[in-house]
C-alpha cells in the first residue's frame, strides 16, 4: 500500500432444458461460484473518477464477478443510488458484496442502504497504529458496536488489517486484542495477505490461530524493491505463493478472494486488473 492509499484511509476512519436437469445446473453453478473472485476498486480508483461506467465495463469484460467498493469523495455507489449502482452492476454480471468505508460517521444509514441492495460486508478498512493495547481494546467495542448495528440490518461488519496490527506492544499482537476482543457471531475479518505477510506473519497459521473468523482476503502479490522496501504488483508476478494458498484458505471458511494492486511498475491501472484477473482464471479453490 502506498503512502497515498494509507492517507486516504487515514483521513476517511479518522461491488425449459435446464429445469430439466438440476444436477448438471448445480454442478455449473457450484462452479461458478466456486471460482468466482473480485477486485478492490481503489486498484483502478484513478480511471474509475474518470469514467465510472466504463471502468466497470472493463471489469466485466476481465471477468471480474464481485465487486468491493471504498468510500471516496462520490460515496460507496460512485454518484448514484444504492439501487442505480446494483442495477448497473446486474447489467454487467457482477455483484457489489463488499464495501470498505468511514464507519465512524453515519455508519447505521450505509447499513440500510447496502443491506436494501443484498450487500454483504461493511468493512473498516484502517484504523492505524495505535499508542497503546488499550486503544486496540477500544476499537474492539467500536466494532462490536458496528457489528451490532449490521446485524440489525441483516449484513455483516469485518475489518481489513494492515501490517501495523501485527506488531506486537507488551508481549500483546494487537491484531488478537482485535479478534478476542470482539463477538465472533457479528465481526468478521478481511485478510489483506500482503500486508499479513509483510509483517512476517503466515496467513495460514494466522487463520487457524482463529478459526472461521476470516470470511474475506485481499489477493495482493508483492515485488521487493532494490531498496529493501516492497510494493504490490501483477499476481502471479510477486513472491506470495497464491497458486498453492488460495485453496488452502478457501477450506479455512474464505468466502470472498477479492483482488487489490495499488502499485503499477510498468504497467497502469486497467491492464494491470486485466492481467490480475487472467492470472485468478489458472488458479483453483
Amino acid at each position: 500500500m502506498n503512502n497515498s492509499r494509507r492517507d486516504f484511509l487515514r483521513n476517511t476512519a479518522l461491488a425449459g432444458f435446464a429445469l430439466s436437469m438440476p444436477f448438471k445446473n448445480e454442478l455449473m453453478a457450484m462452479g461458478d461460484a466456486h471460482n468466482s473472485f473480485g477486485i478492490q476498486l481503489w486498484s483502478v480508483k484513478e480511471a474509475l473518477a474518470k469514467d465510472t461506467m466504463g471502468v466497470l465495463t472493463h471489469l466485466s469484460k476481465c471477468g471480474y464477478k464481485k465487486i468491493e467498493s471504498f468510500e471516496g469523495e462520490k460515496g460507496i455507489f460512485w454518484g448514484m443510488t444504492n439501487t442505480e449502482f446494483k442495477k448497473r452492476m446486474d447489467a454487467l454480471g457482477m455483484k457489489l458484496v463488499s464495501a470498505h468505508c468511514d464507519t465512524s460517521n453515519n455508519f447505521e444509514q450505509k447499513a440500510a442502504d447496502a443491506a436494501a441492495i443484498g450487500m454483504k460486508y461493511l468493512i473498516c478498512p484502517y484504523k492505524g497504529a495505535q499508542p497503546s493495547i488499550d486503544h486496540y481494546k477500544k476499537i474492539a467495542d467500536e466494532f462490536n458496536t458496528c457489528g451490532e448495528i449490521a446485524k440489525k440490518h441483516g449484513i455483516k461488519f469485518a475489518y481489513h488489517n494492515h501490517d501495523y496490527s501485527f506488531v506486537p506492544m507488551n508481549g500483546q499482537v494487537p491484531q488478537d486484542v482485535m479478534m478476542n476482543n470482539t463477538n465472533k457471531d457479528t465481526v468478521d475479518y478481511e485478510m489483506d495477505m500482503y500486508w499479513t505477510v509483510a509483517a512476517g506473519v503466515d496467513p495460514l497459521a494466522y487463520m487457524d490461530k482463529h478459526p472461521g473468523r476470516f470470511k474475506l482476503v485481499h489477493v495482493k502479490d508483492m515485488t521487493k524493491l532494490a531498496n529493501g522496501e516492497h510494493e504490490s504488483c501483477v499476481i502471479g508476478k510477486g513472491t506470495i505463493d497464491y497458486k498453492n494458498m488460495l485453496s488452502k484458505v478457501a477450506k479455512r471458511g474464505v468466502k470472498h478472494m477479492i483482488v487489490e494492486q495499488e502499485s503499477y511498475t510498468g504497467t497502469n491501472e486497467l491492464d494491470a486488473a486485466k492481467d490480475d484477473a487472467a492470472y485468478m482464471k489458472t488458479l483453483k479453490w
